[in-house]
């Protein structure tokens, strides 16, 4: 018995959220460009997720091309810029006299 852990309106909501999550962060960009693009791919690969998800709900071929490819793409992109971000707060951190 194959049991679904989504319904179709759930992952619409989701999927709309996302949306929103993706736009905010591209339209904010200048305010802190490493956080809004890092959040941007983010929701992208969250939404694609989504996506795939609702076309297998409804028994459609998954129209997503290379979808592997996209979300390492995508993460490996947020991981440099998380990566970076780790390295400026080292050196931000005070030096230990004993």
């Amino acid at each position: 018995m194959n049991e679904e852990y989504f319904d179709l309106e759930t992952l619409k909501h989701i999927s709309n959220r996302l949306d929103f999550i993706y736009t905010t962060a591209k339209s904010n960009y200048s305010d802190n460009p490493e956080l809004m693009d890092t959040i941007e791919n983010l929701a992208q690969v969250a939404n694609m997720f989504t996506s795939i998800k609702i076309q297998e709900l409804k028994k459609q071929p998954v129209k997503t091309q290379s979808p592997q490819g996209y979300v390492l793409t995508k993460l490996s992109h947020s991981f440099s810029r998380m990566k970076e971000y780790e390295k400026l707060k080292e050196k931000g951190f005070p030096n230990w006299k004993l």
